[in-house]
């Protein structure tokens, strides 16, 4: 029995994300290890990702003006320009991407509720996994 494919070459329909276009990611954490698993998780699903040390390195990623993104992997806490302070910027420069806060305070509900207010699309708790934040990918893509 052969097994016929179409063009794209790949017939795999599990939970994995069918790419119409490059998913195109910023990842802004101040720990190399975070920035890294979020980094294989974008990487995984067939998107591409460019990382922030903290939110003024992408505030000014974003203030060049040759930034464009689908989504945006916030952290809370971080030196220089915090995720919430970021993200209230980014929202007053008219960025239009996704924006997902990524907290271990996503349990605490006055930090996650200032958090949103800030301008997030949505909030979710570290350690960030696949199954975590591919829902909400496939609504990105979807969209």
């Amino acid at each position: 029995m052969a097994t016929t494919s179409t063009s794209t070459g790949d017939i795999k329909k599990t939970k994995s994300v069918e790419v119409k276009k490059k998913l195109n990611v910023l990842i802004v954490d101040d720990d190399t290890v975070i920035r890294k698993l979020h980094e294989n998780i974008i990487k995984s699903i067939g998107g591409i990702s460019q990382t922030a040390k903290n939110g003024e390195e992408a505030v000014n990623i974003h203030r060049d003006g040759n930034a464009s993104f689908d989504l945006i992997l916030m952290d809370k806490e971080m030196p220089e320009r915090d995720g919430l302070s970021a993200t209230k910027k980014l929202r007053e420069m008219k960025v239009t991407a996704m924006i997902i806060g990524v907290t271990t305070l996503a349990d605490n509900e006055e930090e996650r509720k200032a958090f949103m207010e800030a301008g997030l699309n949505h909030c979710l708790a570290k350690p960030l996994s696949k199954a975590k934040i591919l829902p909400l990918i496939n609504n990105l893509m979807d969209a």
